[in-house]
């Protein structure tokens, strides 16, 4: 769920960048801290293991959108995509928002990738979410590789659902923001929508329909 601070008036929402270690997750959010101007993005954090990295910023969309007088800011994670780090794993999925899977296009990682899907599914089973609630899209990383795997392969195997996806060469930036913008927007209609039933449920139950969605609360920072 999305969490509002009700003394900076925003909406924050969580998007991180899933996948099997070296799939690019780092490149792609490394690259959006990049290509951001210092006055929409705060510093990036990183948490170094022996093999992967978790990576951490928050930003202001260079369009922010404001509902009800609060602005939206997306909070950007990566989580390592090796087995070990199943506990990290799982402390950085809680409350996520939308999610982006970083598949690898190169064939020797074929196992790989179906490995971290898996263990993705499993961990958001153990934080009781449900996929199909949560807004993803596929990102097919490494599509210069000469032999990679063909898009309908991965598809196949991975999002046998046709989710939103979209090839990518991270490491260049090609690919990195439209996914980004694609998931940021997927995140905020269905925010809006979820807003709007609330709306209709509290109308249908008598309350006043105009009633403002953002309550007021003793905390600076509650959940919507």
């Amino acid at each position: 769920m999305p969490v509002v601070n009700h003394e900076t008036k925003e909406v924050q929402f969580k998007l991180v960048f899933s996948g099997p270690a070296m799939s690019g997750k780092t490149s792609n959010v490394a690259y959006v801290h990049r290509v951001l101007d210092e006055s929409q993005r705060g510093d990036l954090i990183s948490l170094n293991t022996s093999a992967d990295r978790t990576l951490f910023f928050d930003y202001l969309p260079m369009s922010p959108v404001v509902m009800n007088g609060y602005q939206t800011k997306f909070l950007l994670y990566t989580v390592p995509g090796q087995v070990v780090y199943n506990a990290t794993r799982e402390l950085v999925l809680r409350g996520v928002d939308g999610l982006v899977f970083v598949a690898d296009s190169d064939p020797q990682r074929w196992e790989a990738n179906n490995e971290a899907w898996r263990n993705l599914l499993a961990t958001l089973q153990n934080n009781g979410r449900d996929l199909a609630e949560i807004p993803l899209v596929f990102q097919y990383n490494k599509r210069d590789l000469a032999d990679a795997v063909p898009m309908g392969q991965l598809e196949d195997a991975l999002n046998p659902g046709r989710r939103p996806s979209l090839e990518a060469v991270a490491h260049a930036g090609h690919g990195v923001m439209e996914t980004l913008d694609c998931l940021s927007s997927e995140v905020l209609t269905r925010f809006q929508q979820s807003l709007q039933h609330q709306e209709e449920r509290r109308a249908g139950a008598g309350n006043h329909p105009h009633q403002d969605s953002v309550r007021s609360n003793s905390n600076a920072a509650s959940t919507w």
